[in-house]
């Protein structure tokens, strides 16, 4: 990269001509002024960010040697506890207080549905994902396997259809029933609802509907092949779905350099100027696309309204830990990279604030940044201060740039009332992460035994404490009505009947929203919220007591395993699947995010929280001698032939199988396993950093 000074910084030349030329006009800052209080920003803020990853680090040091220490010991749970305070890795929990957080949109605050997550670097991906606010239930029922079967021969299957409309007419009558009848009865004209409230107006022959705050607009047309058949002439039903979308900078992308970083930070611009566009082909038509226009309709008294045409867009920084070559620091150091997206980030959100089309993306005028992988208050209370300092540097109100907390680090699940608190005034969301939450379970733990089968970890104590907890805490802390309790991904986007069946378990816990992996689903999972009044679920889980502290730290240790040599073979060849698999798209493609299949050829939506707990378990397993290093190759290289046959057909693709040593995604799977204990807890991007950077080097 070539560089040029920016005040005390050298900035990667594509980077600052981009912020020079594409970000700053149009948001009222000179680029000097710009580039000074960055700098500002980085003097004031890297020496404390690399000293909350030495904590990290120390403490870390300090349990390892707490469990190498009493190995062979039966575990203590109370001495265990009292440790943990001792060095400060448990805190003091505050007293009793209520967040408040202002002008939040309705869309996180008082209405519950889907969220999707979206990688930035797929202006494509991202455009669907914004436009993902309102879908088909009829395509989704129809195209998926929603409902039983499929459907027969390449045109319209009018059995299948018929299922479809029964299914969406019962969702009707129990979202949205008629005073009297059903809607498969209802022949046409002016409905006549059993509360009339719910009927909001029409968009044309349409009827617009509401339920739950959440939109639904049944299509009438006559003349649609559908809506000849029906008797009220019904051709179609829209659900207001994925109400707001997270526009990823961080595990689902594959962003290593300035140049990547150039890509997301534009595609991010393009959202919120409204510009965005994707130009594809797409069944040998030329396909451009944009952003949806808000929905009009005109209510009863003769008025014309408008819905969102759009999902509320929020943007994932990256977490404390990575530095980016994009700006070197004057010590001659890489630039914190999440510091970086912060300023970048809430920059280009200027023009959502202040810009032409004002309010296109928040109509509160606040900007919505989600914090992953913060380790407990003190980090999060540094966010709150470098979300101050860039708020001064921008000239904005305190507390317009909001926060979501990712409950996904164990130190910050043991301590969240004290993170809710650092960021009281500026909170917006909070949400639970499986994978990333047992990957640091695993490692933080590492020397306390060998871990369960990763199958078994959701049946471990400290899932269920850690779910119940974080929604007890956030509803304790007065998030309800405020702020979004959310809930993990449904990773197989082509299982929607498995889907339909167990993710109404997310608003029925109280969470607000739930993570899906694609505009269908999406449609899906909004029919739960139709179906869940998740605001009365919250008032009633707000009576309970929290899950208890010691559940929450019973470490899954697998005490007493006898495994066979069949069921370990099994557990590492299906963690040395999904890591080979995930990890050959990323080195070789720059693929953060894509639909991967399991070794059972099941498509799962894929992203670094996966790879952090597989290759987390299997160094687990190493060092307390389940399973050995010759092992571990034998099932990376079995397995690396298994990947290679699975994308076949992309011609893209780099096989790994003949030339393992070749490979340097082969060499980063590996890498990942053998020097797993020394990754920083586990994390997977330094290595996956490393790796891509070379394979871009050699492409040079």
């Amino acid at each position: 990269m070539s560089y040029v000074i920016r005040d005390t910084l050298r900035v990667a030349a594509e980077l600052a001509a981009f912020i020079d030329t594409h970000v700053l006009p149009g948001t009222g800052l000179e680029a000097a002024a710009f580039w000074q209080g960055a700098a500002a920003i980085f003097a004031r803020f890297a020496p404390r960010n690399r000293d909350l990853l030495a904590t990290r680090a120390v403490l870390q040091q300090r349990i390892d040697h707490w469990h190498e220490t009493r190995a062979g010991q039966r575990f203590d749970p109370q001495a265990y506890r009292a440790f943990l305070t001792e060095i400060g890795y448990l805190v003091p929990e505050p007293a009793p207080f209520v967040v408040n957080p202002r002008h939040v949109d309705a869309e996180l605050a008082t209405t519950a549905g889907p969220q999707l997550v979206v990688p930035v670097l797929n202006a494509r991906f991202l455009l669907n994902a914004a436009n993902a606010r309102w879908g088909s239930l009829y395509d989704a029922l129809y195209g998926t396997d929603a409902l039983p079967g499929a459907a027969l021969g390449s045109a319209y299957d009018p059995q299948r259809g018929a299922r479809v409309i029964a299914w969406a007419k019962a969702l009707l009558d129990s979202a949205v029933p008629l005073a009297s009848g059903t809607w498969g009865e209802w022949t046409g004209g002016d409905p006549v609802l059993a509360d009339p409230a719910q009927w909001l107006g029409r968009a044309g022959d349409n009827l617009v509907l509401v339920h739950h705050d959440l939109h639904i607009e049944v299509v009438i047309d006559r003349a649609h092949p559908i809506g000849a058949t029906d008797p009220a002439g019904i051709a179609d039903v829209l659900l207001e779905a994925a109400i707001s979308t997270i526009c990823d900078f961080e595990d689902s992308v594959a962003a290593v350099d300035a140049a990547d970083k150039v890509l997301a930070y534009a595609n991010w611009l393009g959202l919120m100027r409204g510009d965005l566009a994707d130009t594809f082909t797409k069944a040998g038509a030329l396909i451009t696309r944009r952003l949806n226009p808000d929905r009009g309709f005109v209510a009863h008294d003769g008025t014309q309204r408008t819905l969102p045409g759009r999902s509320l867009l929020l943007v994932r920084n990256v977490g404390h830990l990575m530095t980016t070559p994009a700006v070197l620091l004057p010590d001659g150091g890489e630039a914190p990279e999440g510091i970086l997206d912060a300023i970048v980030t809430a920059t280009i959100a200027l023009h959502d604030l202040r810009g032409p089309g004002a309010g296109r993306n928040s109509r509160t005028g606040s900007v919505y940044i989600v914090k992953p992988k913060m380790h407990g208050p003190d980090e999060c209370a540094f966010t709150n201060d470098v979300f101050d300092a860039v708020e001064d540097m921008l000239g904005l109100a305190r507390h317009t740039l909001k926060v979501g907390v990712m409950d996904e680090e164990r130190r910050t699940s043991a301590n969240l009332a004290a993170c809710i608190h650092a960021v009281k005034d500026r909170i917006m969301f909070i949400n639970t992460g499986f994978l990333d939450r047992t990957g640091d379970e695993i490692h933080t733990a590492m020397q306390a035994g060998a871990m369960v089968r990763k199958a078994d970890m959701k049946a471990s104590d400290w899932i269920k404490a850690y779910e119940d907890r974080n929604v007890q805490i956030g509803l304790a802390c007065g998030l309800s009505g405020k702020a979004q309790i959310g809930k993990g991904m449904w990773a197989m986007p082509d299982r929607m009947a498995d889907m339909l069946a167990q993710k109404i378990g997310h608003p029925r816990s109280g969470a607000n929203t739930a993570w899906v992996p694609s505009p269908t689903a999406a449609v899906l999972h909004a029919t739960h919220y139709h179906q869940v009044d998740v605001f009365a679920r919250q008032a009633e889980r707000r009576a309970e007591p929290v899950a208890s502290l010691d559940a929450l730290l019973t470490i899954p240790v697998a005490a007493g395993h006898n495994w066979s040599a069949d069921e370990i073979r099994e557990e590492l060849d299906n963690n040395a699947q999904g890591i080979l698999g995930y990890v050959v798209r990323w080195v070789d493609q720059g693929i953060g995010c894509s639909k991967v299949p399991d070794i059972h050829d099941v498509g799962l939506m894929e992203d670094r929280a996966t790879l952090r707990i597989s290759s987390q378990h299997i160094a687990n397993w190493l060092h307390h001698g389940i399973t050995t290093e010759a092992d571990v190759d034998a099932a990376l290289r079995r397995m690396a032939a298994t990947v290679d046959a699975q994308n076949a057909a992309d011609p893209a693709y780099r096989t790994m199988a003949p030339d393992p040593e070749a490979s340097l995604a082969f060499q980063a799977a590996r890498a990942l396993i053998f020097a797993g204990m020394a990754q920083p807890s586990g994390y997977t991007e330094p290595l996956l950093h490393a790796f891509r950077l070379k394979l871009k080097a050699r492409s040079l």
